[in-house]
């Protein structure tokens, strides 16, 4: 009768002209179906139970005289012993079931990578995402005009989500298709937000968060700058308010178009477009090799272990790290000496040598505490399994989702035993960005700026939530020895330092930066002109007798002409910090080629939107005070 009740209850009606939702038939069938299959299971563990104590029939009459083991056997058969076991194997099976479900609805939307991954392709999900409007996106100034992300009607009326910066801001948008970015963590739904069978058949309602605005810390013309600088080049720039974590601008080159990505056929063109990886953030990431900029990650462990006032020679025989290794020299060989020299003026001159010795002086495990104090990977091997995972932690974020979608992937660095997991000359290329070290990204560059730069030494956590307060990473550096590091990074766009030629217009417009310029060779691989497919060879494995083992293709490397990486970090202005840039243009060249002219023209622009603390409508609290004071 109550099941007869139910369907009843279950079929669509017409209350004041509404029709109850098609949908609360199969939801209750679903219960009623999940009910009888747990009642089914609950019933056969009881009588597996009670009858487990019970002894037969047969041994009530057996005669006295047998055995107590014969005795216990009377009745149980081979086949009811079967049954049993048939019985006890369907409890078993009913209930990984259920744990299984169990395990996707409740704990798979915050364990599980995977779920998380497709979670957007689950039907229920894409429905209500449809049938509901998402919030506007602002940048930092909050203004309606500046929004990256609206609504707006069509030509034919229809209310569509409008980008007026598609490709500037794709890749931390993200798409309904591939990784998620804002948009889905922000406004899209998981399982926890979807009205499973029992709320339907209750008519429960369940509310979705796709109806509040959302600033973000993104100045809109700042990363419009960053787009120009960046056109028609392959890299990255990522800027940074060392005070607060705010991101203020992040852009990776070549980028993709919001619009375009709609269509299935085009994100599969460029999905397999390996040779531009339009789809790829590099800004989070793309590892590269950092070269000479490295050297602001070994100046920060040398000051954590007490080693700043180190001084080394720079010598035309180079530095031989240990007997028989190879001499390190500096970019002009043996006729580039230094001589005697400390770690302010090696820095300056960005000396190989010098940083190169400061490694081996340090030792692994001091350079692994202030590779972990930053962020950075510091692994025993240089094969661990864990090596590049995704780093969700290192953000101020209000929610898991965003933390996820929004994660780097870990640089890391070898910091194991010498003679056993290293050598003394693979500690030395460390030293100035090469090696074991080449596992960098332009994010963890530019963290590695902004604890320079934060007046505290401390590396705040980045954000890109404009309401969210700050918070901190990890306490890296004394008050003083932060403000040391930021003497001498202020070395290298005075006269003598490597970027001092670049950053001319930026002193004449009154602004003190500091800086670091970076160079590195990275050996890619050779492209098809026509496809735009990686070139490959076959290769043959065969045994001692000839005979082919297995065949397989390896990409073809061009050993003969790597590609040479240009960078630059920036901090300004140098009396307070309000920016951390970290730049890298893929065969730029020299750092002062390509990537410091970047990071000069937006600290530049910088100072026009007012992000420099003096014109700045959203600048710091003590920019405020000082401005009502005067």
């Amino acid at each position: 009768m109550w099941l007869l009740f139910f369907l009843q209850n279950a079929s669509p009606t017409v209350s004041n002209n509404v029709v109850e939702p098609l949908t609360k038939r199969p939801a209750l069938y679903s219960l009623i179906y999940m009910g009888g299959l747990a009642l089914m299971t609950l019933l056969l563990v009881v009588s597996l139970l009670r009858n487990r104590s019970k002894r037969s029939g047969l041994s009530a009459v057996a005669d006295k005289d047998l055995p107590e083991e014969v005795v216990k056997r009377l009745g149980s058969t081979a086949t009811n012993r079967g049954l049993r076991g048939l019985r006890w194997l369907y409890v078993l099976i009913a209930l990984a079931v259920f744990g299984f479900h169990i395990y996707w609805v409740r704990y798979a939307p915050e364990a599980n990578a995977r779920f998380q991954q497709l979670n957007y392709k689950d039907l229920r999900n894409r429905r209500l995402s449809d049938s509901s409007l998402r919030g506007w996106i602002l940048d930092r100034s909050g203004k309606l005009e500046n929004a990256l992300a609206y609504y707006k009607r069509d030509g034919d009326g229809n209310i569509v989500r409008e980008y007026p910066m598609d490709q500037a801001m794709a890749h931390l948008f993200g798409s309904d298709r591939g990784d998620p970015g804002l948009e889905r963590s922000l406004f899209g739904l998981n399982s926890g937000a979807v009205p499973e069978a029992l709320d339907i058949v209750q008519g429960r309602d369940v509310k979705q968060q796709g109806n509040q605005d959302v600033r973000l810390t993104i100045d809109r013309e700042l990363q419009k700058a960053v787009v120009e600088q960046l056109k028609g080049r392959h890299g990255a720039v990522v800027v940074l308010n060392p005070q607060t974590g705010e991101v203020l601008a992040m852009y990776s080159n070549p980028s993709y178009s919001l619009k375009e990505v709609q269509d299935q056929a085009t994100w599969i063109k460029l999905d397999a477009d390996k040779r531009d990886s339009p789809l790829v953030n590099r800004a989070l990431g793309t590892y590269y090799i950092p070269g000479s900029t490295f050297k602001t990650m070994m100046m920060i462990a040398a000051m954590i272990a007490g080693e700043q006032g180190s001084e080394f020679v720079c010598s035309g025989g180079g530095f031989v790290a240990q007997p028989g290794a190879k001499a390190i020299f500096d970019d002009g060989g043996a006729g580039e000496v230094h001589g005697l020299i400390g770690m302010d003026t090696a820095y300056q001159v960005s000396c190989n040598q010098y940083f190169a010795q400061m490694a081996v002086r340090l030792g692994p495990d001091r350079v692994k505490t202030a590779a972990e104090l930053v962020g950075i990977g510091a692994y025993s091997s240089p094969s661990d399994p864990t090596q590049g995972r995704y780093q969700p932690e290192i953000w101020n974020a209000s929610t898991d989702a965003i933390r996820r979608a929004l994660a780097p992937r870990q640089a890391w660095m070898v910091t194991g035993k010498i003679g056993t997991d290293l050598s003394k000359f693979d500690l030395a290329l460390e030293g100035y960005g090469q090696g074991y070290a080449g596992q960098m990204t332009p994010f963890q560059m530019a963290l590695l700026a902004a604890t320079i730069a934060n007046m505290d030494g401390r590396l705040m956590k980045p954000k890109l939530e404009f309401d969210r307060p700050p918070e901190v990473y990890k306490q890296v550096l004394t008050v003083s020895a932060a403000a040391e590091l930021r003497r001498i990074m202020g070395l290298v766009t005075s006269p003598g330092g490597t970027g001092n030629r670049v950053f001319g217009p930026v002193r004449t417009a009154g602004i003190n930066t500091g800086g670091k310029t970076g160079t590195a060779q990275k050996v890619v691989p050779l492209y098809d002109a026509k496809t735009g497919e990686i070139k490959k060879r076959l290769k043959v494995e065969k045994d001692p007798k000839g005979n082919i083992i297995r065949q397989y293709y390896e990409d073809i490397l061009d050993y003969e002409h790597p590609r040479i990486d240009s960078w630059y970090l920036s901090i300004a202005p140098l009396e307070r910090p309000q920016l951390a840039i970290a730049v890298i243009v893929e065969g730029g060249g020299y750092g002062s080629k390509s990537a410091a002219p970047i990071a000069a023209q937006l600290v530049l622009k910088a100072r026009e939107v007012g992000l420099l603390g003096d014109k700045s409508p959203t600048g710091s609290s003590e920019t405020k005070k000082q401005q009502s004071k005067k």
